[in-house]
């Protein structure tokens, strides 16, 4: 009870501060508000970045790995001339991952085709991404459908002339929404559509399955030459659930010598890339930024915490009189000293709390505006909050102790 009196009288104290002398609070407000508007917006979006581009990187599958000619480098010089004279994933290394694998929960065979072109009837549609894939495509890669189904085992094996399309592509060639069993025609060869892909939209790395056409392999395989290295094939493998992906990893690298009978010490000729080094890249880039913005509101803070610092020793020189009369009155040094720390504490909170409110007001307007998603985040603002009061407590503490070890006599004779 004592220290809700306390923080009571004490926030009174500082709403008459506010009132009194609404000009020099406010200029001493607003480091601090600057300071806490930097770091939480600077914060906010750094987390709607990550969230928005893991998002895109989930979409290529939780716990895959892709068997590639190229590796995924990234930073400093790419040695290119390494990696030019090996081999693509062929269907060999395909089915013989297939038998040997025992951590592999999937593992899909797929090809890029090309951007082409796509007819109805009188509706086309340029730059549909066409891809033929295995059966276990789906298995792989995360897929949710507006209407329809993927192939089954039979059509994939029998290559039948079947194709699941992107929201994107069924929006265009079909107007009236009824895309399913229709007849498209692709590469000059005419398939049936059984299922339309559930719209995603754009995303920050492109990844999209709207304008996305995929076709059995068996089918493309009669239609283009598949283990033609323009069409980029790669193996991706999916590990089993509640199996490291490094464990995976290396199992894979073993299999994958074997099936090329690359011998000991040898270096390997086909590259095993994972979807965390996207991820880890992402986390060491905005790293980089969150530490930016912690800097640059770390001085905006510091001018704050000087402003309110002098904002005390003004307050403590001002309410002298009253210290003293308090003293007199029985009044504990600790009671001064936590009157004088919850006024400075009070006063940066309200600072933090309208750094906090503008960085609400920019998200709205960046929502409006762009149809952006700002994630503000409980942890932001349990930063903002508890940053504000830790700035509260560092600037105020020395005026309160100044304040708490007035003598009384003293401190009533002052003018």
């Amino acid at each position: 009870m004592l220290f809700l009196k306390l923080f009571r009288e004490s926030f009174l104290f500082a709403y008459d501060a506010l009132r009194q002398n609404k000009l020099r609070t406010l200029l001493s407000l607003l480091g601090v508000t600057i300071g806490i508007f930097t770091i939480i917006a600077v914060f906010s979006a750094v987390d709607t970045l990550r969230n928005n581009l893991q998002s895109s990187v989930n979409k290529l599958g939780n716990n895959s790995i892709y068997i590639q000619k190229w590796p995924w480098m990234f930073g400093g010089d790419y040695p290119w001339w390494k990696f030019i004279q090996r081999p693509v994933p062929n269907m060999h290394d395909y089915e013989e991952l297939k038998k040997r694998s025992q951590t592999a929960a999937a593992v899909s065979f797929e090809i890029y085709i090309d951007s082409r072109k796509v007819k109805y009837k009188s509706n086309t549609i340029d730059g549909a991404v066409l891809y033929a894939v295995s059966h276990e495509h789906a298995e792989v890669y995360n897929y949710e459908y507006q209407n329809g189904r993927y192939f089954t085992d039979m059509e994939s094996r029998s290559g039948a002339p079947v194709t699941v399309i992107g929201y994107e592509i069924a929006s265009h060639l079909f107007p009236a929404g009824d895309a399913m069993s229709k007849k498209i025609k692709i590469m000059g060869r005419y398939v049936t559509v059984i299922g339309v892909f559930k719209k995603e939209g754009d995303d920050m790395l492109g990844i999209s399955a709207d304008k996305e056409v995929l076709l059995p392999l068996n089918f493309a395989r009669n239609l283009i030459d598949i283990k033609s290295e323009k069409y980029q094939p790669q193996i991706v493998v999916k590990g089993r659930e509640g199996i490291a992906e490094g464990e995976v990893e290396s199992e894979l690298r073993g299999v994958m010598r074997s099936i090329r009978r690359i011998g000991p010490g040898k270096d390997d000729n086909f590259a095993l890339n994972k979807t965390t080094l996207l991820s880890n890249q992402l986390d060491s880039l905005f790293g980089v930024i969150n530490l930016a913005g912690l800097f640059i509101g770390g001085f905006s803070i510091l001018v704050g915490g000087f402003g309110i610092a002098n904002i005390m020793f003004v307050s403590v020189k001002e309410r002298t009189n009253i210290i003293g009369i308090q003293k007199s009155l029985g009044a504990k040094n600790y009671f001064i000293l936590l009157q004088f720390l919850i006024e400075a504490m009070a006063l940066c909170l309200i600072g933090g709390v309208i750094g906090l409110f503008l960085v609400y007001l920019v998200s709205l307007a960046v929502k409006g505006i762009g149809d952006i998603e700002i994630v503000i985040g409980t942890k932001n603002i349990l930063i903002g909050v508890l940053g504000s009061l830790a700035i509260g407590v560092i600037s105020g503490i020395i005026p309160a102790l100044s304040a708490a070890r007035l003598n009384p006599v003293d401190a009533i004779r002052s003018n």
